[in-house]
């Protein structure tokens, strides 16, 4: 468990290798917080489910993911309607072309969110702009450079203005402290759910693109907490609570009464936001944890070691078999979100492992069958499929 100090003492980040320092106070609050989190993530942890089950509670969250953060900023599309776009079953809504688009876009780029995760990539700043290229433009985009001028936020009856991020002039040196401040939090242990919360903060408020900024945002949370290992099998929709409770998460963003970044918001103090986070983030890993037990009683006995030895990666491949006899790469890369050439990467090691045989070794047409062990699961995970 996170040892986590609720105190009224400012906490800083060590000051002489960093150019931003969020102010923020540990309270009793956020320490409860983090204690729900950690006790929902290690039940989940510990939580034996069919591969098929696990499958369906990551589509379920992944689809309510991109639904409600395109939703927030103002999409559409239904969440029926997101899921018939995802899934290939409707791509058409007439005079919603730009909603479908929006859909798509994040879908694939939550999707390469959790493969960037898993393949423990730094944060970076290009990394920060080739995700907002696939949020914004779609995956052949290119990385996106910050603004080149002022986005001022305006209220849409009056006018007036609701918020002035800072000019396009520091925005470098901004989005560079910023990174560099999630290298120091990490290595001084700072809690995963708080720094994935101070990058959410800062990137909104910073605002260093005309659009996309609140996408943006919740994904590198997202990126944050997967890359932390508070990925809790992709079984949560963060962007689902901050859209069910719009005015609670816009007014916890807005930490200073002033609208104006230099006025106010630079030196604010964050632990407003921070417990407004913190608080939804332990509710959403409590009810993705209840879910999650809730399938567990709906499942067999206990799982043999066979199939726990399986990441949830190789249980989600496994599930495919419980309708075909034999895979390929692009199925698979498709089925995980992955590129074909990390996908061939897992799949030759699964060989090796023993689990997954090459069934039609050319390279064109190459296959991949189960192993005579795991076929005689494949039984229980196809009773499953039909209820």
């Amino acid at each position: 468990m996170v040892r986590v100090l609720a105190t009224t003492q400012e906490t800083h980040m060590t000051k002489t290798r960093s150019h931003w320092h969020p102010r923020y106070t540990l309270t009793p609050a956020i320490a409860r917080a983090l204690m729900d989190i950690e006790a929902a993530r290690a039940v989940v942890g510990q939580t034996s489910l069919p591969p098929a089950a696990e499958a369906e509670l990551r589509r379920r969250a992944r689809i309510r993911s991109t639904h409600y953060s395109t939703r927030i900023e103002g999409n559409r599309l239904t969440l029926a309607e997101a899921e018939q776009v995802i899934e290939r079953k409707l791509a058409q809504f007439h005079g919603r072309e730009r909603d479908v688009s929006e859909v798509k876009n994040y879908w694939n780029a939550l999707l390469r969110v959790e493969e960037w995760a898993a393949k423990k990539m730094p944060l970076t700043e290009g990394l920060i702009q080739r995700l907002h290229a696939l949020i914004e433009t779609g995956a052949r985009a290119k990385p996106t450079s910050y603004r080149d001028g002022q986005n001022v936020i305006r209220d849409s009856a009056s006018g007036a203005i609701i918020y002035l991020p800072p000019e396009a002039k520091d925005m470098p040196a901004l989005m560079a402290a910023l990174v560099e401040w999630v290298h120091i939090a990490e290595k001084e242990g700072l809690p995963i759910p708080l720094i994935a919360g101070l990058v959410h903060y800062q990137f909104v408020t910073l605002h260093p693109y005309y659009d996309g900024n609140g996408r943006t945002a919740r994904l590198l949370a997202t990126f944050i907490l997967h890359r932390g290992g508070y990925g809790l099998n992709g079984f949560f929709s963060l962007e689902e609570h901050h859209a069910r409770d719009l005015e609670g998460y816009y007014r916890s963003l807005a930490v200073h009464p002033h609208h104006n970044y230099y006025e106010g918001r630079a030196e604010a103090d964050l632990t407003p936001w921070l417990e407004y986070f913190a608080k939804t983030l332990a509710g959403v890993f409590t009810a993705a944890k209840d879910e999650a037990l809730r399938y567990a009683k709906q499942g067999a006995p206990a799982e043999p070691e066979e199939l726990r030895r399986l990441d949830h990666r190789a249980r989600t491949v496994l599930a495919l078999f419980s309708k075909t006899d034999q895979i390929n790469t692009s199925q698979v890369a498709v089925t995980l979100g992955l590129s074909e050439r990390m996908t061939r990467v897992l799949l030759n090691t699964w060989v090796k492992d023993g689990w997954l045989f090459i069934a039609n070794p050319s390279n064109r047409k190459r296959a991949y069958g189960l192993s005579v062990i795991y076929r005689q699961y494949i039984d229980g995970l196809s009773a499953m499929d039909k209820k």
